[in-house]
């Protein structure tokens, strides 16, 4: 007897290099996604953002829970730059991390380099 399709929530456990972005998706470790990303120490996992979506603070809860093991997030907002709100970048700070907000394309190129060079470095990628 066939077992059904399982879906599952995106999530790839363990850290790689961004090798491609555009169409919508990424590909890194020799996979692809379709939809936004988000970086972190224990993993990489699909992030239901979209450009033009609100920057709130419960959108990056993830980044939080795992803020003891970040020192640098960088946040790319897509085909243009968007400044942080106020009251995220505040929550950043409370927790200890330095934020950079970035067109996509740049906040991948400098993910690759900071990852690289084995830094503290966890990233939110929304599509492009």
């Amino acid at each position: 007897m066939r077992r059904p399709i399982e879906i599952r929530r995106a999530h790839f456990p363990g850290r790689a290099p961004i090798e491609s972005y555009g169409n919508g998706g990424f590909r890194f470790a020799d996979m692809s996604h379709r939809g936004s990303l988000l970086m972190l120490p224990s993993g990489i996992y699909g992030w239901g953002m979209v450009e033009g979506d609100p920057l709130t603070v419960e959108n990056f809860q993830r980044v939080f829970d795992e803020a003891a093991d970040i020192e640098v997030l960088l946040v790319g907002t897509g085909k243009d730059i968007r400044p942080l709100p106020a009251a995220l970048k505040a929550q950043f700070k409370e927790h200890g991390i330095s934020s950079d907000p970035m067109s996509t394309g740049a906040a991948v190129r400098t993910y690759n380099i900071m990852l690289a060079e084995s830094r503290s470095v966890a990233a939110a990628f929304i599509a492009v």
